[in-house]
């Protein structure tokens, strides 16, 4: 019996002192508090008078504005955060400074982010949550602008050719309209979100087509791109290698999108380029000519400042914080005119699954003293 009690004794005396721990993290939860900014498992509390020493002037670059928000995912992981935790990353971003946030896609082959009446009779899945809406009231309580990202059949990447992209977008852009856009005014703009690199069959039309039923449907909303440079680092996400010897020089990369941009400037107000395939001492040359192209074009230059990393062969995880600020302090330099994020939720967030993107979060707000 003594020993049958004693074990009830423990077992209550671990109860209680989870309760109570509970009990008083809650409130930091409530307010949104960091989780840097609360004691850890042992009780040590942070020094919040201590910050880094940085050795490099502050503020000396691009900052962050926008990010996607990776719902439907191809290559990362679902958080399987419900709107609670939307809310509170909201908070977040908006306490860095993000007014955009870009919902990368509204459907990847069968899973779609909202119960759209087409794709489900084409064998989609119907989702738990209407995504798209949840979004579209988080920006506009966060005071935010959310740009929609169009369908993606996954057929461009299993043939190379755009033009199957455009079918099923001429039907889900007229429901997104009717079902979000016409209803929010946070609703500001279109991700045409096929990424390509090259000259690609269809890409050309297929953007002109695109582009311009998202600007006659919502009265000439904006529309972008978010390419990738064929740079030495543009390797198969599945392979093992990390560079390949076979990459675009900058001549032959002005030359194609001089062409693109040529064919698709009318209906497409915007590109961002992805910052990750090329090297980093390479950051000045291509960025060069992605601001001379935009400029000759009438389109803005936006970079999109990748903040996973590709150098590691672990795919993928947050990337080094000097990485990220040289691919921002280059932007800059350059000239270009906004920096979105792939993507801030799963490698920036402070309630991300990767420990190391809190630390990412706050070595930014430390470098633009946030």
């Amino acid at each position: 019996m003594h020993y049958q009690y004693r074990i009830i004794m423990e077992n209550r005396r671990s109860f209680l002192k989870k309760g109570l721990a509970t009990a008083a993290a809650a409130p930091l939860l409530a307010t949104g508090c960091r989780p840097s900014q609360s004691a850890d498992k042992y009780g040590i509390e942070p020094d919040l008078s201590i910050e880094s020493t940085l050795i490099v002037p502050k503020s000396n670059a691009l900052p962050i504005t926008g990010t996607f928000l990776d719902e439907i995912s191809h290559d990362i992981p679902h958080q399987n955060w419900g709107e609670r935790e939307w809310d509170r990353d909201f908070r977040y971003m908006k306490d860095m400074g993000i007014d955009t946030v870009i919902d990368i896609r509204c459907g990847y082959r069968k899973f779609i982010t909202y119960p759209s009446p087409y794709l489900l009779k084409k064998g989609c899945y119907m989702p738990s949550v209407d995504l798209i809406d949840m979004f579209c009231r988080l920006a506009q309580k966060y005071g935010m602008k959310f740009w929609l990202g169009l369908y993606d059949s996954g057929k461009y990447w299993d043939t190379g050719d755009m033009s199957y992209e455009v079918e099923a977008n001429k039907f889900v852009i007229d429901e997104i309209w009717e079902r979000y856009g016409s209803k929010y005014k946070s609703f500001g703009g279109w991700y045409i979100s096929g990424e390509i690199s090259r000259a690609t069959r269809g890409a050309i039309e297929s953007f002109r087509v695109m582009g311009r039923q998202c600007k006659e449907v919502s009265g000439g909303l904006p529309t972008f791109i978010s390419p990738w440079i064929d740079g030495k680092k543009a390797v198969d996400a599945a392979g093992g290698n990390l560079t390949k010897e076979q990459a675009v020089g900058i001549e032959q990369h002005e030359r194609e999108w001089n062409e693109i941009f040529d064919g698709i400037h009318e209906y497409v107000d915007a590109c961002a380029f992805q910052d990750g395939h090329i090297d980093y001492d390479e950051l000045d040359a291509f960025f060069s000519v992605n601001k001379k192209l935009a400029d000759r074009y009438g389109m803005q230059c936006w970079t999109n400042a990748e903040s996973f990393d590709r150098d590691m062969p672990i795919r993928f995880l947050p990337i080094k914080f000097d990485k990220l600020r040289l691919k921002l302090e280059a932007a800059r330099r350059c000239g270009y005119d906004k920096a979105i994020t792939f993507e801030f939720s799963h490698f920036m967030s402070p309630q991300s699954a990767y420990a190391q993107a809190g630390h990412l979060y706050d070595r930014y707000r430390e470098y633009f003293e946030i």
